[in-house]
């Protein structure tokens, strides 16, 4: 197809945020550039509560080009969910995902394709030098720090919010509908094939950028909170050193009382017990938070498995239906 592409058909889900401004000129590059690589493509519009004229744009842009999808959300709902919306509704069998301010350019998308082609289920579009200022750096890097445990080291060093992934994928998380949305920790569920490559990332021309450092230190707490149990896991290991701690102490208390006939002064006494018994209480409620983040993932609608291919039906010759079918949710569909 002309740069290594073959035949595919393509979902581009945009979540829109106060962008009037720069969607015309995605539209038109978001053609060019896939009219060219593949067969039939999809642009799905979800506009996430924007009060500017957003809206208005998409509804005129979806007059002229019939292969626009617009979908409009009823309030702000935050980006991930607002991609988890455009993910459900996309109709192809791969989806590409990518902001609305042109800083990834659409011309880019080919490279993300013609990797997944080589066998690899996602691929995320790694910038070259990014061109945000130095808190936004800050902040993402925080949020990657967040999200690593979560979906491994490896992978998250090359996260970011341009991505394309195989439809498939999304059978994983099918069934979740928590409010607290990560779209990279969610396909961690389907798949373990990850790659990147380095693609080019513009300045911000238009508008400006709608994360600020308290919304991306809101989002690496929600990781930690929703899709990790490591805050607890802090709280039963600090509960443990300090018990370990006040048994240590109480030792030495008993020691010298026994070995030089002498107590060292009260304090010491009172301190190695109040310690014991607050490291014991923090142990404990360590463990009781282990099975309520046991709970917490149960209610998550993680499946127990994903499968690639289904073996066929011996006595009817067709495939059997496919693992966790996507479900309808409260989420308005367009």
């Amino acid at each position: 197809m002309g740069k290594g592409v073959s035949l595919m058909k393509v979902s581009v889900v945009v979540p829109v945020f106060e962008s009037e401004e720069s969607l015309q000129s995605l539209v038109e590059r978001v053609e060019a550039a896939l009219s060219a690589v593949v067969d039939e493509h999809e642009l799905i519009l979800v506009n996430d509560g924007s009060t500017d004229g957003s809206w208005a744009v998409i509804e005129r842009l979806t007059a002229r080009y019939p292969w626009i999808r617009p979908i409009n959300l009823m309030r702000n709902f935050g980006q991930h969910n607002a991609v988890l919306c455009g993910v459900r509704a996309a109709q192809y069998e791969v989806i590409a995902t990518i902001d609305d301010d042109l800083q990834n350019p659409p011309e880019e998308i080919h490279k993300l394709l013609t990797e997944l082609e080589q066998g690899f289920d996602v691929v995320y579009g790694v910038p070259e030098q990014e061109q945000h200022g130095l808190m936004r750096d800050l902040a993402s890097q925080i949020t990657k720090l967040a999200m690593a445990n979560a979906i491994g080291v490896k992978t998250v060093r090359n996260v970011s919010a341009f991505r394309v992934f195989r439809t498939q994928v999304r059978n994983a998380f099918a069934l979740y509908d928590g409010p607290a949305v990560s779209i990279d920790v969610l396909l961690t569920w389907g798949t373990s094939r990850f790659s990147a490559v380095k693609v080019r990332h513009d300045p911000r021309r238009l508008g400006s950028s709608k994360y600020t450092l308290r919304k991306l230190a809101t989002h690496a707490l929600n990781m930690l909170t929703g899709f990790s149990t490591v805050p607890l896991q802090l709280a039963s290991g600090m509960g443990f050193v300090l018990t370990l701690f006040g048994i240590g102490l109480l030792v030495h208390v008993l020691a010298r009382y026994f070995l030089e006939g002498t107590a060292p002064p009260g304090f010491y006494f009172l301190a190695s017990i109040i310690t014991i018994f607050s490291g014991a209480q923090l142990f404990g409620l360590g463990i009781i938070g282990e099975y309520l983040a046991r709970i917490h993932m149960r209610n998550m609608g993680r499946p127990a498995y994903v499968a690639r291919d289904n073996a066929p039906d011996r006595r009817s010759g067709t495939p059997h239906e496919e693992v966790a079918p996507p479900r309808q949710t409260s989420r308005p569909p367009q």
